[in-house]
């Protein structure tokens, strides 16, 4: 088999496992929000469906919903209404190809790893314009609109946030971003100065944002505009884009953990025998329950609110955070 063949065999194999990764996520993520809801508000959730709480319950939900009918609107544009929701959920499968899951196990060590992830995961932007554009329907139109606006504004704070950190490491490479951060919790960059341990908060209140999560979610206000740019979706179709929010859920949360949270380093010496893997993910489902603690306990903000919040808020202070930290780099200089 030649070089070509190898590595396109390779890449396909990755796509499958990455595909499937996500989807696992995705159900326990249904089922991990489902309890963490119920908890905040003093209720069980699921409790029947598998015996043991309930915890077949969202294998029941993508069961059901795999039997519900594909319907396309007949005044809708076909070709755009169908590719949507592929291309909501590839923005994030490709994103997740440059995670240094562990030492020598990443998919694509790129050199500008932080700009590839930033990069292809703003097609999730195109893909919801594109569903509500595609739909011919205002509501949905109208929170494609919302959706567009609201990240595409959020992405400025959440990149800018992770500014600082390239400037100690000098790199965009993921795998030298971790490895900078070797030797303990306090070498991570959310304790690294004053300014990064800020800069951490701006990029999650960003990435809540980001992923169109409570209290952030405006282009889904059910009594304003039905289900925003889900409102003609059903069946698979609606599945992708319910499989892409989790994903992007998980793909912020990973990046956090990768880029202050010191990736697949344990935060102390005696739990250095757990793999590197799972210590990288088990940080990312913390990070997953913190925003998802958010949703269920914060009440949704308005729209002014919300682009207030980045535009006069969030961008200044992540402006102050890049010169503070590059005036305490000059200093006392970069320990990398």
């Amino acid at each position: 088999m030649s070089d070509q063949a190898l590595h396109i065999s390779g890449a396909v194999t990755m796509a499958v496992i990455m595909f499937t990764v996500m989807a696992l996520c995705a159900i326990v993520f249904t089922y991990m929000e489902r309890k963490v809801s119920a908890y905040l508000q003093s209720r069980y959730g699921p409790m029947r469906t598998g015996g043991f709480h309930g915890w077949a319950q969202a294998v029941a939900d993508m069961l059901k919903i795999l039997g519900k009918e594909d319907i396309i609107p007949a005044e809708a544009d076909k070709g755009l209404f169908m590719f949507a929701p592929i291309l909501v959920l590839l923005g994030s499968l490709l994103a997740w190809a440059a995670f240094p899951w562990a030492p020598g196990f990443v998919a694509a060590d790129l050199d500008l790893g932080l700009f590839y992830i930033f990069a292809v995961s703003s097609m999730v932007v195109v893909g919801i314009l594109m569903a509500g554009w595609a739909s011919n329907n205002k509501w949905a139109l109208y929170g494609a609109a919302r959706g567009a606006a609201q990240m595409v504004s959020y992405e400025i704070p959440l990149a800018l946030a992770t500014i600082p950190v390239i400037m100690y490491t000098g790199s965009l490479k993921t795998s030298e971003i971790v490895i900078a951060q070797q030797g303990g919790i306090m070498h991570w960059f959310v304790f690294r100065d004053p300014f990064l341990f800020i800069a951490f908060f701006v990029y999650f209140i960003s990435s809540i944002a980001e992923t169109n999560r409570g209290p952030f979610d405006m282009p889904e206000t059910e009594s304003e505009l039905v289900a925003g740019y889900h409102t003609e979706y059903t069946g698979m179709r609606f599945a992708f884009f319910f499989l892409a929010e989790y994903a992007n859920l998980f793909l912020v949360s990973m990046i956090a953990s990768m880029v202050f949270l010191g990736g697949w380093w344990a935060p102390l010496p005696f739990l250095d025998f757990l793999p590197p893997a799972l210590t990288f993910v088990i940080k990312g489902f913390l990070m997953v329950f913190a925003n998802m603690w958010v949703r269920w306990t914060l009440p949704r903000v308005r729209v002014d609110q919300l682009m207030h919040l980045c535009w006069k808020v969030l961008i200044p202070i992540t402006l102050v955070c890049v010169v503070g930290s590059g005036l305490i780099q000059m200093a006392f200089g970069s320990p990398n």
